[in-house]
């Protein structure tokens, strides 16, 4: 193997430098790092405003026919009623929360109300147990394919069997939940948009909220923030290295109703948002990369002796022990020949 040599005071420049210049490269990571890790609080903040009715107030104050709680809870109870009779289902009650547990919740705008998931479905359903094969028809969808509340298709595995996907296919705005995962992962949720026909695998949920009474994606939103991750902290189940929330828990996480037009109105101030966080994560994102590819090329000059400027060339020549490289060279085999006669 080729190495490439030069005098010694140039190597000791060199490597002054390459440490130099990587100190300020890990110091600008470190920087990157750390804002990316402040978007994710960021984020938090955002929605926790949103559902607190902060990103609204002024709306709600410009309006003037917006139910009041009770009236919410009545919308509930017709479009449920509403529902099971069209589906032919009986009607299961959800039992509402006791005072004690309101006191729990954070305190809502007076036109809004604490109610439960399971007032918002006729039921929640779980997805296919089936083996999935490498292709096939239809996608199935998995808890991997759940990032930061959305569908990752790019890892994707798949079914034709017809019984299966007529049973599971998902419909636009359908809301899955991860029921089983790690400690830290377990209750992620993410919102089908129909980008392409897919069924769901047994470790999700599927919610069926009713699309009068919860927007999918103000619901989708909801159980990505950090409420319902205290709440799911406080209801899993642990066991060797996988926690599980079961449909029931699920049915009983608490969800801020308020009408679905302050719904829809809170989405938009929401997506407004967390899409200059997205456009800065990805900038963040770029620079990462752009810094790995500074660091290879920081070493690439250095090596090809091109690292060091003029000034800094005179200076390491007027070191006492410079010599030419090719001195070095001749120095070294000789050095070399005279062990080898040893």
């Amino acid at each position: 193997m080729e190495v490439t040599i030069c005098p010694l005071p140039e190597q000791r420049a060199i490597v002054s430098k390459i440490e130099q210049l990587f100190s300020e490269l890990e110091n600008g990571i470190a920087n990157l790092k750390l804002a990316k890790e402040q978007l994710k609080v960021y984020r938090q903040a955002v929605l926790k405003k949103a559902f607190e009715g902060e990103l609204t107030k002024k709306w709600r104050e410009q309006q003037t026919d917006l139910p009041d709680a009770g009236g919410l809870l009545e919308q509930i109870r017709k479009e449920k009623e509403k529902a099971a009779k069209k589906a032919g289902k009986k009607l299961k009650q959800v039992k509402p929360f006791t005072e004690d547990e309101l006191e729990d919740l954070n305190r809502l705008p007076k036109e809004w109300n604490w109610v439960k998931i399971g007032n918002l479905t006729l039921g929640v359903e779980y997805g296919t147990s089936a083996k999935s094969k490498e292709s096939g028809d239809v996608a199935v969808l998995r808890m991997g394919n759940i990032q930061n509340g959305r569908f990752d298709w790019s890892d994707l595995v798949y079914t034709s069997d017809k019984t299966e996907i007529e049973k599971y296919l998902l419909s636009k705005d359908d809301v899955l939940f991860n029921r089983t995962n790690s400690p830290e992962l377990v209750g992620k949720t993410a919102i089908y948009k129909g980008e392409k026909p897919a069924i769901f695998a047994g470790y999700l949920i599927r919610i069926n909220q009713l699309s009068e009474l919860a927007v999918a994606d103000y619901l989708n939103y909801f159980l990505n923030c950090h409420i319902a991750k205290v709440h799911g902290n406080s209801v899993k189940t642990d066991g060797v290295n996988q926690s599980n929330i079961n449909g029931e828990k699920l049915g009983n996480y608490p969800f801020p109703l308020c009408s679905l037009p302050e719904q829809q109105t809170i989405v938009q101030e929401i997506e407004t948002r967390l899409s200059i966080c997205d456009k800065i994560e990805q900038d963040i994102e770029t620079n990462l990369e752009k810094a790995e590819a500074l660091r290879q090329s920081i070493l690439k000059k250095a090596f090809e002796g091109k690292l060091l400027n003029e000034r800094e060339l005179a200076e390491v020549r007027g070191a006492e022990d410079w010599e030419p490289a090719e001195v070095l060279l001749e120095r070294i085999k000789a050095e070399k020949a005279q062990n080898g006669k040893k």
